[in-house]
């Protein structure tokens, strides 16, 4: 799940290559918007530790 921002960057690095800007743009985007959501997730998760 955390390893899908990373590839979703790698595909808009392939698309900045082969010339695809608006794409490249827009998976840029939706990798911030990913990791952002991604991490409000996890940081507003309660731990539940029982020692």
């Amino acid at each position: 799940m955390m390893a899908l921002p990373f590839v979703i960057v790698f595909a808009g690095l392939a698309f900045a290559w082969y010339g695809r800007r608006g794409w490249a743009l827009g998976s840029g985007l939706a990798a911030i918007a990913l990791t952002l959501m991604l991490f409000r997730l996890h940081a507003t998760d309660s731990l539940a530790l029982s020692f």
